[in-house]
């Protein structure tokens, strides 16, 4: 299936709309949301990204994420990439926490920052996720500080600025 995304400029305004591999192949500004689900004992879980992936394969990245379809609002994007991700028909209610200039580190994406709280269960999309784990901030941190390139660009933003006191 060809899947076509909104360009944007630099104000997230849409100005075209392309095949994806063309946004990824001319580093077009386009957008994408990342959810960030943590169960009730504060740990965040993270997905490592199947080996198939055509950017960033086997890094570990947010609980979910994905681009916007054509048209698509955040919001339901996000809705949209818990369900199919995560295997959860239901999504619990997301939180928006902040969004992300487009940037080479987010791999020129304005990307939405979600949070939920959800335990499970889930089944892992497999064409999109080798693996998922529960992890704490002391572990994340020491992971960022000890092998970061194990860990998205895109999640390593996400990751400092939800640990900055003064955003």
């Amino acid at each position: 299936m060809l899947e076509i995304f909104d360009v944007v400029d630099e104000n997230d305004r849409v100005i075209d709309q392309r095949p994806r591999s063309e946004v990824h192949r001319l580093n077009l500004l386009h957008r994408a949301t990342h959810i960030l689900v943590y169960n009730g004992a504060g740990e965040l879980f993270l997905q490592k990204r199947s080996l198939s992936k055509d950017s960033s394969p086997g890094l570990w990245d947010s609980s979910a994420s994905g681009h916007l379809d054509q048209g698509e609002s955040y919001d339901a994007c996000a809705r949209r990439e818990f369900s199919e991700e995560l295997g959860v028909s239901s999504p619990p209610p997301l939180q928006r926490l902040f969004k992300l200039a487009a940037s080479p580190e987010t791999e020129y994406e304005f990307a939405w920052i979600y949070r939920c709280q959800y335990a499970g269960p889930m089944q892992l999309q497999a064409d999109e996720i080798d693996e998922g784990r529960w992890f704490t901030a002391s572990q994340i941190n020491t992971w960022m500080s000890e092998r970061p390139h194990e860990l998205t660009s895109s999640f390593q933003v996400i990751w400092r600025k939800l640990q900055d006191p003064h955003p």
